[in-house]
């Protein structure tokens, strides 16, 4: 995002929640305090393996070295307060042939959080799967799912404890940046096929939600997608627009089994739901995409968003990803507090927020230095450099979420 920051500043001030309202800053405490992470705040750590349309497999995990550094970067988050985290498992390493599977890249990562007492969600598929695999086929359901019960058999073995894991990471945003828009794997680009691999992956999703049940009960299962507000121009027809937002839960709404029954839903398939949320996730529908920022009349209260996927599906929520580049770290930052805290004060039970991505990291298409994280890169040394100012942020983030909900 460029040359927004005036304009999160604004909303951020004219904001009219409690915040502002208190001489403490914080409000009454509510009843209800987040017990499903080791902090309330979580760091994530950006693990896209898919290949490009330009057929270049990404690797971020190695490409910001934190499989190297994995250790440290597990004290550093913990350092500001960050005891849980996002991480991935990349299925492309591990399955080196049907059936067969290399844990090398895996266990020193298992191994780091044991050590550094760090609460890990890892996702089994982040946008990438091995070689040679057709994602359309039964083969990948079948290959995901014995993949997934391996993986928790391992994390089992090594902690004693079972996993917390999200099966497939992003199903909307997938199907429609891999089966729409053709700016990744498998690069369709029709509705019809967005639409199909939206059922795939959910197949994949249930397939291997039951095969990490079985090998080790018990494990929690995070669904994790975007919410989004997309709002028809003054000429168009809403309709379009509105079918659109509703599809953002068209995912959630499958694997619940409320939708395509067929697929193999069921209401205990969706465990936890965790939605993400960035700068441009709402936005003025066809044509060139025009964000609609905080302080736009057009634009949806994040509070509200937050509050209609609870109502919609009444299971522990939490934001999952949020971020942007640059100097509008904090303005962005503390508007997402202020809006988790009076969606709280709402009634809405958020277990917590996790910063997504937590390091910055070179960007899909072009290898960019995208600067978004709390930890930045460098191309040597073992301690990465904080940006201060979002570190600052975070501790006075903390503080005000402890004083409402005795969450740290």
């Amino acid at each position: 995002m460029q040359n927004n920051t005036d304009e999160i500043r604004t909303a951020d001030h004219a904001l009219a929640d409690e915040d502002r309202s208190s001489p403490s800053g914080t409000g009454p405490e509510l009843a209800f305090r987040p017990s499903l992470f080791r902090s309330f705040f979580l760091g994530g750590f950006e693990c896209s393996t898919h290949r490009r349309r330009d057929g270049q497999r990404l690797d971020l995990i190695r490409g910001t070295r934190h499989d190297v550094l994995i250790t440290q970067d597990y004290r550093q988050l913990a350092d500001h307060g960050i005891r849980a985290v996002r991480d991935g498992v990349r299925w492309h390493l591990i399955e080196t042939a049907p059936g067969h599977y290399d844990w090398s890249s895996l266990l020193p990562m298992i191994r780091a959080a044991r050590e550094t007492g760090t609460q890990v969600a890892w996702d089994l598929c982040h946008y990438g799967w091995p070689d040679g695999l057709d994602v359309y086929s039964a083969a990948f359901v079948e290959r995901f799912a014995d993949y997934s019960r391996a993986f928790a058999r391992l994390h089992l073995e090594e902690t004693g404890e079972a996993p917390m894991v999200c099966p497939v990471n992003e199903i909307s945003f997938f199907s429609w940046a891999g089966g729409e828009a053709g700016l990744m794997n498998p690069c369709d680009t029709d509705q019809e096929h967005s639409d199909e691999l939206k059922r795939q992956l959910v197949r994949a999703t249930i397939a291997g939600t039951l095969a990490v049940r079985e090998a080790a009960p018990g494990a929690r299962i995070l669904a994790i997608d975007p919410i989004i507000n997309i709002v028809a121009r003054p000429e168009q027809d809403p309709a379009e627009a509105e079918a659109r937002n509703e599809g953002q839960f068209h995912a959630w709404d499958m694997i619940a089994g409320r939708m395509s029954p067929e697929l193999g839903g069921a209401p205990e398939m969706l465990d936890i739901l965790g939605v993400n949320y960035y700068w441009n996730n709402q936005w003025l529908h066809g044509g060139l995409r025009e964000a609609l920022l905080p302080g736009d009349p057009r634009h949806k209260p994040l509070r509200e968003l937050l509050a209609d996927a609870h109502a919609r599906y009444g299971r522990p929520i939490f934001m999952a990803e949020t971020s942007i580049e640059g100097d509008e770290r904090v303005p962005w930052f503390r508007y997402i507090g202020e809006e988790v805290r009076a969606a709280m004060r709402a009634g809405v039970p958020m277990e917590g927020i996790c910063l997504y991505p937590v390091l910055s990291h070179p960007g899909w298409d072009d290898d960019r230095y995208c600067p978004n994280g709390l930890l930045e890169l460098r191309p040597d040394g073992d301690i990465r450099p904080v940006h201060e100012p979002l570190a600052t942020e975070l501790a006075g983030q903390r503080r005000l979420f402890k004083a409402l909900c005795g969450a740290s």
